[in-house]
């Protein structure tokens, strides 16, 4: 499993369970048109995994 370190490292999955020592409030962002989506800032010490990959991504 590779872990990444450095600013603007990303992941992305289907399922992705995260573990912080501090969790901020959720905030709805606008994503494209009338969708909608939660965004979370997880501080010190965030350790993330992903659990289900996606199905479509570019290879």
């Amino acid at each position: 499993m590779t872990i990444l370190y450095e600013v603007g490292d990303a992941i992305k999955g289907d399922l992705i369970v995260a573990e912080a020592r501090k969790i901020k409030k959720p905030k709805i962002i606008v994503k494209t048109g009338r969708h909608k989506s939660q965004q979370i800032i997880l501080e010190e010490n965030v350790f993330c995994v992903v659990r289900k990959k996606t199905r479509f991504h570019p290879e």
